[in-house]
């Protein structure tokens, strides 16, 4: 079975891809990801995962378009639920191209990482899938994630320190007051 695979970067894509391997699907990527901040960093992840891919040998469709100012519309005023935000507008897509490319199912890498909010990812990516008729796959990825991370380690991937939106990239870098 086909299987349309949100694919935020390379090293969160080794381990869902190999685990779905595994499991009988033929796996194909869709890059969307208008959050991540800045240009030069959409491009470096970007870059990464169309040599990886290549390595791989997994088909890729990409996403050419950086729409940061449509996903900063959906997140300004509500930085507490930005992630809720994020994941919809990049899982609703996923599910549309899912859709025009004709695939049944659908998931995303983001599903690897312990960072993230994992039951706000499933219901999203469920109801993604019933507004186009379609299958959100959820697999929890996290328990491949530090064993991806050394991979990419080993292969010399580029790996980003934060998820990528500009927010993310502040709790990071910024310095925080010490209480």
């Amino acid at each position: 079975m086909r299987l349309l695979l949100h694919t935020c970067c390379a090293p969160c894509a080794i381990f869902p891809v190999e685990y779905l391997r595994a499991q009988g699907y033929e796996v194909y990527g869709y890059f969307f990801n208008p959050n991540i901040h800045p240009y030069t960093e959409w491009l470096k992840r970007k870059e990464a995962l169309q040599n990886y891919a290549r390595a791989i040998q997994m088909e890729m469709f990409y996403d050419e378009g950086y729409q940061l100012e449509e996903f900063l519309q959906q997140v300004v005023y509500r930085k507490k639920n930005r992630c809720l935000f994020c994941y919809a507008f990049r899982l609703h897509q996923t599910a549309k191209m899912a859709k025009e490319e004709n695939f049944n199912i659908f998931s995303t890498t983001l599903l690897v990482s312990p960072y993230q909010q994992h039951d706000l990812i499933k219901e999203i990516g469920e109801a993604a899938g019933a507004k186009n008729g379609l299958t959100f796959h959820y697999v929890d990825f996290r328990p491949g994630f530090r064993k991806a991370q050394k991979k990419a380690k080993e292969l010399n991937l580029y790996r980003q320190q934060y998820c990528g939106c500009i927010l993310s990239e502040r709790d990071r870098y910024y310095p925080r007051e010490k209480s």
